[in-house]
């Protein structure tokens, strides 16, 4: 039984702490020997490992989801599972899904984006090129600190894999050649935000409440953005419901997106993967980039290869 650990998981795990590549190593080597020790994730044909972190120097306890064929087995992430503290027998059981929703939404994530890497890596290495790598659960908090909120479960586990795009020409490889914010991007935007919410809070104070103005809130974070150096537009998670919003510079609607991180990066792996059934955008490619036909530049027209199948 040949156990495959792909480049982006390994880069992934190295992020996570010094002992996850050991960790991630010995699992392997208990894969050979016993290839169904996994249980069902939820996800199709995935099985996840659960790893004590204290077995292992500097390694945090961890969910690792692979999927098995005949002769082989593919590592298909490694993910940090968040600690949860005793519930007292006396509160609500919903309290106790906190937790392993959380590791669902992970689990969900990580299959998703690295669908996403994969097609990349095989169809468009300019644009996978182009995406960072992923921070360590230290950035992540520090953050945190710096919004002043706690970061989702499913953000979390997406900056993990990775932490932004610098783009192919200024276009990132989301649909609508959006690009995925870095972290200094998402916190000086949503400070900026947040101060022109303040000035607004300052002239709401004067309006009538049904001429109130809000043009941020604390719970949004911005994660994807029009362009890698773009922010006209883009979307943010909102950490108090889940969803996906839009914010646009010329006061454009919401749109109809009711998308959360999951189904959004789920539905871009889905196009990707089998573009005939694209609803929202239309992939294509430009040389070795990714290129989506909503905003497809004029000067590429010639170029552009739409994706078929």
């Amino acid at each position: 039984m040949n156990v495959e650990i792909p480049s982006h998981v390994r880069d992934t795990a190295s992020q996570l702490g010094a002992g996850v590549p050991y960790a991630l190593k010995v699992l392997a080597g208990q894969l050979v020997d016993d290839p169904d020790m996994g249980r069902p994730s939820g996800l199709p044909g995935v099985l996840t490992v659960m790893v004590d972190g204290d077995v292992f120097e500097d390694c945090p306890a961890l969910a690792i989801g692979y999927i098995r064929e005949p002769d082989r087995i593919e590592v298909r992430y490694v993910n940090p599972v968040p600690s949860a503290e005793p519930v007292a027998d006396a509160q609500d059981q919903d309290q106790l899904a906190g937790p392993a929703a959380d590791a669902v939404t992970e689990r969900e994530i990580a299959d998703a984006w690295q669908r996403i890497i994969r097609w990349l890596q095989h169809n468009a290495p300019d644009s996978h090129a182009a995406l960072r790598a992923g921070v360590s659960p230290a950035a992540i908090t520090a953050l945190e600190h710096d919004l002043g909120i706690q970061i989702p479960a499913g953000l979390r586990a997406l900056w993990f894999l990775t932490a932004g795009d610098d783009g192919v020409n200024g276009a990132g490889c989301m649909p609508g050649n959006q690009a995925l914010m870095t972290l200094d991007a998402v916190a000086a935007f949503h400070r900026q935000q947040m101060d022109s919410q303040a000035h607004e809070d300052t002239l709401n104070a004067r309006r009538p409440e049904y001429d109130r103005i809000t043009v941020w809130k604390a719970a949004w974070i911005p994660v994807v953005s029009y362009g890698a150096a773009d922010r006209t537009s883009g979307l943010y998670v909102d950490a108090a419901t889940g969803y996906l919003g839009r914010w646009s510079r010329y006061n454009e609607g919401p749109g109809d997106e009711l998308d959360t991180l999951v189904t959004y990066l789920e539905e871009a792996a889905d196009t990707l993967e089998a573009p005939a059934l694209a609803t929202r955008d239309k992939p294509g490619l430009v040389g070795g980039a990714l290129v989506w036909g909503s905003r497809l530049d004029p000067a590429q027209e010639e170029r552009w290869q739409p994706l078929t199948g």
